[in-house]
């Protein structure tokens, strides 16, 4: 019985170092075959997942957020570290806001400076209506402001005691000199002298020798008919009819409208812009569909004290009278294009007073915030002379949210580096107990 036992015994012995054989046999031959496919597995190793729209949260495991996307495998030595405020975004939501991108392009920029500007009288072509005698206003033909005047034509009649006296003196003087030119040769000379004076007296009054002949000869000598310098237009009448005046006093201001100046107040950041010569063009709301086109004549040389802006003249013609001084509108003047510089719409551009950033697409669907150096403006582009370069797609549509979503993550990530490191000096002190342990 107890033979019998011990072989039973034996056998069981046997029969587990058989297995124990074979189990360490093909074990042995799947680690000889694994070698070729390990170093595979191992580069592909899964470090974490990351969450899709860059927030601070990864996980060990898969998983998906809370609008359905699937978080992002991370390998190790896969993926570089996303620049702080990159914003990832799925089709869905790219298209539920309207995200719209263009390239960065080289084009060549014409700046234009727009301001204000007020039609005003050409002050080369204004005129005063005033006798260098004394007398009364007999007749006044130009009786009325705004009235319209030719040249040549009758402003107004005028009497005058001094007049009439110069006239009467050249009158006399000259016909003496006449009669006594072959009797009398000295008293003939001393009449052209006396006349001479009467006529440089009448001339240094603006009255010719012929209006004093005509004057003379006429039924109402002493009375003289002043008449318009050029076409123009009556912008003051000082006297009414009958009115005495003194000399020098002014009676009428003309202006001749022909052509007028367009005064407009540029900023004084914006002086270094302008140009003698430039082309302007003139617009306003009182005329629909007109512009006007002319040159920059004259730049102010002081930028006014109180306005902090420049005087900036524009010389307009006005054959058909319709810039009428007082006239507000708006000028434009525009520069010569420059060479090609790299360009983005206006609305790329993302400006905070302090600092100019624009969102260029790095990747389908990924966003990274990029401060830029900003240049020239024309129109609706902007030049960038630092910061991005030609062909990269900046965003130009909805960029606001996406900086939104740029500026929270950037101050999660800020939050999550700070408690990150706040709880690193602790697992030192636990390694240290452990290992005391």
């Amino acid at each position: 019985m107890k033979a019998r036992h011990w072989l039973v015994v034996s056998a069981l012995v046997l029969l587990a170092l058989t297995a124990g054989w074979i189990v360490g046999r093909s074990t042995r031959s799947s680690a000889e075959s694994s070698p070729s496919t390990a170093p595979v597995e191992q580069a592909r190793k899964v470090l974490y997942y990351r969450n899709p729209m860059g927030l601070a949260d990864n996980s060990p495991v898969p998983k998906k957020d809370a609008m359905g996307m699937d978080y992002i495998a991370v390998f190790e030595g896969g993926e570089a570290p996303a620049t702080p405020g990159t914003v990832a975004l799925s089709p869905e939501k790219i298209q539920k806001l309207g995200v719209r991108t263009q390239p960065v392009r080289l084009r060549g920029l014409s700046p234009s400076l727009r301001a204000s500007a007020t039609v005003q009288v050409d002050e080369t072509r204004q005129y005063a209506i005033a006798p260098k005698f004394e007398g009364w206003v007999e007749r006044l033909y130009a009786n009325q402001t705004g009235m319209s005047v030719r040249r040549g034509q009758p402003l107004l009649s005028i009497y005058s005691p001094q007049l009439i006296a110069a006239q009467n003196e050249y009158r006399v003087a000259d016909a003496a000199a006449r009669k006594l030119a072959a009797s009398d040769p000295a008293s003939a000379a001393m009449m052209r002298n006396l006349r001479d004076a009467a006529q440089a007296r009448l001339r240094n009054w603006d009255v010719v020798a012929a209006q004093s002949t005509r004057a003379g000869n006429s039924d109402s000598a002493g009375n003289l008919v002043l008449t318009a310098p050029a076409d123009a237009v009556v912008m003051e009448k000082l006297v009414t009819q009958g009115a005495r005046f003194a000399p020098g006093e002014t009676i009428l201001r003309l202006a001749d409208l022909s052509s007028v100046w367009l005064i407009a107040n540029v900023p004084a950041s914006s002086a270094a812009a302008v140009a003698i010569g430039q082309p302007a063009t003139f617009q306003s709301s009182t005329l629909p569909g007109r512009s006007f086109e002319g040159k920059v004549t004259f730049v102010q040389p002081v930028i006014d004290a109180i306005t902090r802006t420049l005087a900036v003249r524009v010389e307009l013609p006005n054959p058909d009278g319709l810039l009428r001084p007082g006239l507000f509108g708006d000028l434009t003047v525009t520069r010569d294009a420059s060479p090609a510089v790299l360009t983005v719409p206006r609305s790329a551009v993302l400006d905070s007073g302090k600092r100019q950033l624009v969102l260029v697409q790095v990747a389908e669907g990924r966003f990274e915030p990029r401060s830029v150096v900003i240049g020239e403006r024309a129109g609706d582009l902007i030049e960038i002379r630092d910061g991005v370069r030609e062909g990269e797609r900046v965003v130009v549509s909805a960029n606001f949210l996406i900086d939104a979503e740029s500026n929270l993550q950037s101050a999660l990530q800020g939050l999550s580096a700070h408690q990150g490191h706040a709880a690193t000096p602790a697992k030192p002190a636990a390694a240290k107990n452990q290992a005391e342990r």
